[in-house]
């Protein structure tokens, strides 16, 4: 059977000849025969309907790898794999499309919120701050709103830490509005690259903030689902069905050596490098935090602390107060006390907040400490 040129074979196809060329390097569509001396291609008139497959593929949106799989397996399996593609471009196009109707209504200056599946879940929360009893300065910020909870420890000394802390709140506090649950982490991973970038800004207009920095754990709910962000040693607990879980991992020296197995939990409190920071914000990307996505029910309870108090309260203590105080405001008062009896050698954080069933989530503009 005679060879068909490429110009011929890609007027047949309805693909270009540029488009030939890549399929050909990527083993899509390999031609029959090359010529050796003038490097043109020719392709056999039965490779048409494979073209004709992988050009229709491309016009549904498949990537190149997926039509590489594709176009190589029998008929019915796939249509089976081309079926499976566009469930899931149908899901993530119902995901962007109820995004673009948040955004429309955000930006026209509209009531965004949503209720959830099982009823609207409200969080009744109450937020606490003390400079402890050995620090000159609060280098701890929160925010506590009806969707967004956040603490945020700073370091740098002479008022770096406190700005760093307070500059990362401020870039989360948009945030405190509904974002749709499908969006809650990438909204929560935009608000700290852009709290990042704006650390990176201070740094370079006021080089004697050189060496600042934060923690950050935030919460962010959307009807029953939860987003958690997390860096550094702050901390969040849930409480569920009688049990305290923390829920955040400790970016640290002693936590590392811990996890490796190199030093034992009774070896953490003692040693001489338990403050040291493995990741933090600092403004240079270097960082990155942890991000989670949970399911949240009613009922729950959550806390919120800077480590100035899990270093200082043993964990029974802070269980103990969570399960038995049932107002968030005493829970976070009395936590601070403990911090307080134990000698409070730093600042201390806490925000309590309890889950709750509602007909109807009432407005808050949010408390920041």
């Amino acid at each position: 059977m005679e060879l068909m040129s490429s110009g011929a074979f890609a007027r047949a196809s309805g693909l270009s000849r540029k488009a030939l060329r890549l399929y050909d390097e990527l083993g899509l569509l390999a031609p029959a025969r090359v010529d050796p001396v003038s490097q043109y291609r020719f392709y056999e008139p039965a490779q048409l309907e494979q073209a004709r497959l992988v050009a229709w593929l491309r016009r549904v949106g498949m990537p190149l790898a997926a039509i590489r799989a594709v176009s190589t397996l029998p008929p019915s399996r796939a249509a089976a794999e081309l079926a499976a593609y566009w469930a899931g471009v149908e899901a993530e196009t119902a995901v962007r499309r109820e995004l673009a109707a948040f955004l429309i209504d955000y930006l026209s200056g509209k009531d965004t919120a949503m209720p959830d599946d099982h009823g609207t879940l409200a969080v009744r929360c109450a937020v606490r701050s003390d400079i402890g009893l050995q620090r000159a300065d609060n280098e701890d910020s929160a925010y506590a709103g009806a969707r967004l909870l956040a603490v945020a420890d700073g370091m740098g000394g002479h008022a770096a830490g406190e700005m760093a802390s307070a500059a990362v709140i401020e870039a989360l506090r948009p945030l405190d509005t509904q974002v749709p649950a499908g969006e809650l982490l990438n909204a929560l991973d935009h608000a700290v690259r852009r709290a990042d970038s704006a650390l990176r800004d201070m740094v370079q207009a006021n080089p004697a903030l050189r060496g600042m920095g934060t923690t950050l754990t935030a919460l962010l709910w959307s009807g029953s689902q939860l987003g958690l962000v997390h860096i550094g040693d702050s901390r969040a607990y849930l409480v569920r069905d009688g049990e305290v879980f923390q829920i955040t991992q400790d970016h640290t020296l002693v936590q590392s050596l811990l996890d490796d197995g190199k030093i034992t939990a009774e070896e953490v409190a003692s040693h001489p490098q338990r403050l040291l920071l493995l990741r933090a914000l600092t403004g240079d990307h270097a960082s990155r935090p942890d991000l989670q996505l949970h399911q949240t029910h009613p009922g729950d309870r959550y806390l919120l602390c800077s480590d100035g108090l899990h270093v200082v309260v043993p964990a029974d203590a802070i269980t103990r107060v969570l399960l038995t105080v049932a107002d968030p405001d005493q829970a976070a008062a009395d936590l601070i006390a403990l911090a307080m009896d134990g000698g409070a050698p730093d600042n201390i954080t806490c925000i309590v907040a309890d889950v709750e069933q509602v007909t109807a989530q009432p407005a808050s503009a949010g408390t920041q400490v």
